[in-house]
């Protein structure tokens, strides 16, 4: 039964009043559904600072975005690769000193189906410690200010949460004895919904103020997996995007900017298409399986984070 809160047509930018005066901190905003959540808030009147990893793309989005809306679109970047801690810290540290409000942080950048075991210069396995572990220490520094204006934070996940274990392999987070790029890749995104359903529970306990919320794209046609697949399921995502079973990078940032921006959710919850298997079709309130919201994981996994981050969230 598909969510009918924002009509047959589902959420659509349609919605969105002004944003003029707030501020959206995006990774990964230079291609994709990034990219395009980047333009629906700046059509708005917002600002958009993306985290991104490439200096020359993230130029040329910028170039991009200002010459569809004009030399005072106020639309700039700050280099981070997500896989490396220290980068991370970096330019959590050059936001917070450039940025004095933040209305949304999206946690929208992702590698996936890394094709055979790769860690990243901190020893992780490179799809947990780019999704998960990056944007874990990302929120944790930025949270305050985030709190300031009783922001959000928005979790892109993915579908995949509901493939592989369907839990966290604590005693092999590397996968060095069965490591599989699907399994790896659902591991990392239900760490990360694991994540923000984990801090939903400490921000009221603490009693702070600020929304936690999760989406995922659905089926959207971004360059995921043909940047970090192997060559079979790029094949077969290549064959995949021709059908009507995938829609466009735009549509599939709706969940996002909707999470971002829209009134009246619920937290506890996973935004997204609610047509075809939740691939495609009309955004709204989707299909939120118990596993991902396992009290017991999550708090195991809130610890062990801090841990192999060395970052200390004080919730």
């Amino acid at each position: 039964m598909p969510d009918l809160t924002f009509g047959p047509n589902g959420w659509t930018p349609e919605r969105l009043g002004s944003l003029e005066g707030k501020t959206y901190v995006i990774t990964g905003g230079n291609a994709g559904a990034g990219f395009q959540a980047s333009r629906i808030v700046l059509s708005k009147g917002a600002k958009v600072v993306m985290l991104n990893r490439s200096t020359e793309k993230s130029t040329a989005a910028v170039k991009e975005l200002k010459e569809e809306f004009g030399p005072s679109a106020d639309i700039s970047f700050v280099r981070m690769d997500l896989s490396d801690l220290a980068s991370v810290r970096g330019a959590a540290a050059e936001v917070l000193a450039t940025t004095a409000r933040i209305d949304a942080l999206i946690c929208n950048a992702a590698i996936a189906q890394v094709p055979t075991q790769h860690l990243t210069v901190d020893g992780f396995e490179s799809q947990l410690g780019t999704n998960h572990y990056g944007h874990f220490v990302l929120c944790g520094m930025l949270f305050d200010r985030i709190e300031v204006t009783h922001g959000r934070i928005v979790v892109v996940a993915s579908l995949g949460y509901n493939l592989g274990i369907k839990t966290i392999q604590f005693d092999d987070m590397n996968w060095d004895k069965n490591y599989s790029a699907n399994a790896v890749y659902s591991q990392s995104k239900l760490a990360q919904m694991m994540f923000a359903y984990e801090l939903q529970d400490r921000i009221k306990t603490a009693g702070k103020r600020v929304g936690v919320y999760v989406c995922h794209p659905g089926s959207s046609a971004t360059s995921l997996i043909s940047t970090s697949g192997g060559l079979m399921t790029r094949l077969a995502w290549w064959l995949m995007s021709k059908s009507p079973m995938v829609q466009t990078a735009e549509k599939g940032a709706y969940p996002e900017v909707m999470c971002a921006t829209e009134t009246g959710l619920e937290q506890r919850a996973l935004y997204g298409p609610t047509g075809r298997m939740e691939f495609v079709g009309p955004v709204g309130k989707g299909t939120l399986n118990p596993h991902a919201y396992d009290k017991v994981v999550m708090t195991k996994l809130w610890d062990v984070s801090e841990k192999a981050t060395g970052f200390q969230w004080g919730l």
